[in-house]
């Protein structure tokens, strides 16, 4: 076993993962960190099945406070053919005990496992760069005959951004409009709650109810939002039809066949993502989504058995083009969700965290502060290409999260989302003068902007689009 832990801050931490079984390992992460040449202890413990095993444990002092510690060890496993392996951070006198880690270790070579944990803080998210989600832009102003021109007055608006950043809707929000004011202020993308499940639209076999479907499609075509296609089939008994739930093979794979054809004669081309279909709709991005990968450590469905999914199908001919996390959440841990993106990020596919919540249980305050953190972290991530709240606000309140109370002021976790999406990750409005290159120079995050410049009062205005990129990207307005 290879192991190593590392302080973490925004400057110097190693996204680097691995998920193919490995002849040797590859050398530790930051050099082996502050457990370079110290060695494991192993201890009896008692496994899942209440034998007593021998688990090599390291000793952690003065962890300080607030820090963000990462954990990467390379493993291999004997006597099976493949074996889920947890780390695990106890505190001595205590019975506080955390997953922070796993990974389907297997016989023969060696694979990697990552986490962290943030230590001992229950608020002040550690600062993370924002490279990838913005670029460096020149705006030359030149006259008719190409000459620069200094002391030309340039304003620059970000219009819109390249990221989408959505909110789940339900049919509550039709003909509320307060609440349909406070919804587009904020959000350019959306997802229905449970009005397009298969258990709604189709409650008897052949009858078809696309009413409030209809409806809600008319409110997001009107106010031009992009929205994801949720869940054409869901296998959870609490939400099946009864009248499915007895059929033959065959005849299930009939009904299925009928419910895509149901709803894709009604809305193709309407959703920019399916989380299952994609023959019927070539224009949506087939996605899997699972749960409990990114949220905590869960044997069910670790961040191994994701990957391999994805490779099965790969293998199968199955194309898919997105990773889907559902994200609810109760207590985060930031590192461990940044490993998971990590090792995710090896698929080298879009990656969107489609459900984002953190549980009620929590109270508002924490919510807030929670919430800041998983967004933070989800938004730092550059193979994280779009994210999703479940927060829509129906009569009896919301799912886990409400943004807002029933008249629409901001609850904590609402003002995280104004603070983040209107403020922090918005360029917003630019002003100043060319140089005496005829040049003003900018930061700003991707997506649309409009450019006007003044000079010997002459006004040209100009659109244009800031995408990813590592050089500067060069505009020329003509005056």
């Amino acid at each position: 076993m290879v192991l190593n832990w590392f302080w973490l801050d925004a400057l110097v931490y190693d996204p680097s993962a691995w998920t193919e079984c490995q002849a040797r390992p590859e050398a530790p992460l930051y050099n082996g960190g502050i457990l370079i040449n110290k060695f494991p202890i192993y201890k009896p413990v008692e496994d899942i099945n209440g034998d007593m095993v021998y688990s090599p444990t390291l000793p952690l002092e003065n962890l300080s406070p607030g820090s963000i510690y990462s954990f990467s060890s390379w493993v291999r496993v004997k006597n099976v053919d493949s074996a889920l392996v947890s780390a695990t951070l106890k505190v001595d006198n205590s019975s506080f005990a955390k997953c922070i880690g796993t990974v389907i270790a297997k016989k023969g070579c060696w694979s990697f496992l990552k986490g962290g944990f943030l230590w001992n803080s229950p608020s002040n998210s550690p600062q993370i760069h924002l490279k990838e989600r913005k670029r460096a832009v020149t705006i030359h102003v030149v006259d008719e005959n190409g000459l620069r021109l200094p002391a030309a007055a340039v304003k620059v608006k970000q219009i819109s951004s390249d990221f989408p950043f959505g909110s789940m809707i339900s049919r509550t929000i039709l003909g509320n409009l307060p609440y349909q004011e406070w919804f587009l202020k904020r959000f350019k993308a959306t997802v229905f709650e449970n009005e397009l499940k298969w258990y709604k639209t189709e409650p008897l076999p052949g009858q078809f109810n696309y009413t409030v479907v209809d409806q809600m499609m008319e409110f997001v075509r009107k106010n031009k939002l992009i929205v994801r296609g949720h869940n054409m089939f869901w296998e959870d008994p609490i939400y099946v039809q009864d009248w499915l739930e007895n059929m033959t093979a065959p005849q299930l794979q009939r009904a299925m066949k009928s419910r895509i054809k149901s709803v894709m004669s009604k809305y193709r081309n309407e959703f920019f993502h399916w989380d299952q279909v994609h023959r019927e709709d070539p224009l949506a991005t087939l996605f899997l989504n699972e749960y409990n990968i990114v949220e905590r450590c869960d044997s069910n469905a670790s961040v191994d058995s994701y990957i391999d999914k994805f490779k099965e199908l790969k293998k199968g001919g199955v194309k898919v083009a997105g990773i889907g996390l559902e994200s609810h959440f109760d207590i985060p841990n930031p590192a461990f969700m940044r490993a998971v993106l990590d090792k995710l990020a090896t698929l080298k596919l879009p990656i969107w965290l489609t459900e984002v919540d953190v549980k009620r249980d929590l109270g508002p305050e924490k919510q807030g502060l929670y919430f800041e953190q998983i967004l933070r972290e989800a938004f730092s991530h550059p193979s994280v290409n779009g994210i999703m709240l479940w927060t829509a606000r129906s009569v009896g309140g919301c799912y886990q999260t409400c943004l807002t109370d029933e008249k629409f002021h901001n609850l904590p976790a609402g003002d995280v989302v104004d603070k983040l999406l209107l403020k922090e990750w918005q360029t917003g409005t630019k002003h100043g003068k060319t140089n005496e290159f005829g040049s003003y120079s900018f930061r700003g995050f991707l997506g649309e902007y409009k450019v006007s410049v003044i000079y010997n009062h002459k006004v040209v205005k100009s659109y244009f689009t800031l995408g990813r990129g590592v050089e500067t990207k060069h505009i020329t307005i003509h005056i």
